[in-house]
């Protein structure tokens, strides 16, 4: 089973987002299990104290080192990583320095048995965290938000629906966009026709290999229009190579 932890000043909107949907069920059936870890339970003085002021100046505040790393060693006491199987606890620090994520990052970390997700705050964490304690630091891009809750609900969404059992369809994940490195293809259902726009003909054909084509050619399409970056990177097949030719011509004639 994999366990992850959230060490957050707001553990109810952790626990508010892994109540419903994939998530809560793979909780339910004991595939993982979540645990919100109020940060401010792990300092020393009467108010409680996470942040203070940077040195060498500067707006805003930081957030201190003591109380996370005793969160850290917290959870690390409390919880057994499966070592024989060459398992372990990965400590993430979520901020804007990070790795970008991907679904790559994802399958790797569905394969660890404990996680440690430690979430940032105000102008950010002090660096000794990053340097001397997090295994890994990680960013789900390149905008700014006011916390790392939602990053921390993202990456727990992400890797929680891979865990065997978590998905009813496990052959829809072989269908999920990034899952060959491109983008996913179109989807349609009834009705036919909307408004005047109808579903493409091939799909209502029953021509289960012409479909298929199809829907190749429909992700070599759409990411190579639409993430020319993650084209760059994809593994592309004599098949695919194939479409592309096709798609190529398609577009000088018209």
């Amino acid at each position: 089973m994999l366990t992850i932890d959230v060490i957050t000043l707001f553990p109810e909107v952790i626990e508010a987002g892994t109540r419903y949907s994939i998530v809560g069920r793979a909780i339910e059936r004991g595939l993982v299990a979540i645990r919100a870890i109020q940060l401010r339970d792990f300092t020393t003085d009467k108010h409680r104290t996470v942040d203070d002021e940077p040195y060498g100046g500067g707006a805003g505040l930081v957030m201190k080192p003591e109380p996370i790393f005793r969160a850290v060693e917290y959870c690390l006491q409390t919880t057994h990583s499966d070592e024989e199987t060459g398992r372990r606890t990965r400590i993430i620090l979520l901020e804007p320095q990070g790795k970008l994520y991907t679904q790559a990052l994802a399958r790797e970390l569905a394969q660890e048995s404990h996680l440690i997700l430690i979430c940032g705050h105000y102008e950010g964490v002090d660096a000794r965290v990053r340097e001397h304690l997090a295994t890994d630091t990680i960013s789900i891009g390149d905008f700014v938000l006011t916390g790392g809750e939602l990053p921390a609900l993202v990456i727990i969404d992400s890797v929680v629906r891979l865990l065997p059992g978590a998905i009813h369809s496990p052959e829809s994940l072989q269908q999920d966009s990034f899952a060959d490195g491109l983008l996913g293809y179109p989807q349609y259902t009834r009705p036919e026709e909307f408004r005047g726009w109808r579903v493409p003909p091939v799909l209502l054909s029953g021509n289960h290999g012409a479909i298929a084509r199809w829907r190749r050619r429909e992700q070599l399409r759409l990411t190579r229009t639409l993430r020319p970056d993650l084209f760059a990177r994809a593994y592309l097949t004599k098949q695919d190579v194939q479409l592309l030719k096709e798609l190529n011509e398609d577009e000088v004639q018209r």
